[in-house]
């Protein structure tokens, strides 16, 4: 993550806000499915400060090194919290194990083919803030 990001180039997968509202609303059924399961609005969304973020591709880049890993991404997960089972979002390093024969290049291709797998034994990041209110569609 040493390298400097340019600053002008879009990522791949950039949506309009209208395609997130597209989204959000597509997910409705299934909110509205869990909650009336939990018997309680369920959340929509989790919140993470830049800082915390920043931390997180530091640390798991470092871990991911430590583990013999290239890290290469982060895979988002949904879950639920066991107190109250509301859903939760948390996330996961990803990258490629470590081998002499792999050029610096061969793994920038990779990793821009096709996912990778979860960096085995590495920490991932949760306990993000819910919306306010948790139930709250996009945008808020």
């Amino acid at each position: 993550m040493d390298e400097k990001l340019n600053e002008t180039e879009a990522p791949r997968g950039l949506i309009t806000p209208e395609q997130a509202k597209a989204l959000d609303e597509a997910y409705n059924s299934r909110h509205e499915a869990v909650s009336k399961f939990l018997g309680k609005p369920d959340n929509r969304s989790t919140w993470y400060s830049l800082d915390e973020i920043k931390k997180f591709l530091a640390y798991a880049e470092k871990q991911a090194e430590e583990l013999g890993y290239t890290f290469d991404g982060i895979r988002v997960y949904e879950g639920a919290h066991k107190e109250d089972n509301l859903t939760t979002m948390f996330l996961i390093p990803t990258g490629t194990k470590k081998s002499s024969e792999k050029s610096q290049d061969n793994i920038a291709y990779k990793a821009a083919a096709a996912p990778s797998g979860d960096v085995p034994g590495g920490g991932g990041l949760n306990m993000g803030t819910a919306g306010d209110p948790p139930a709250a569609n996009y945008p808020q």
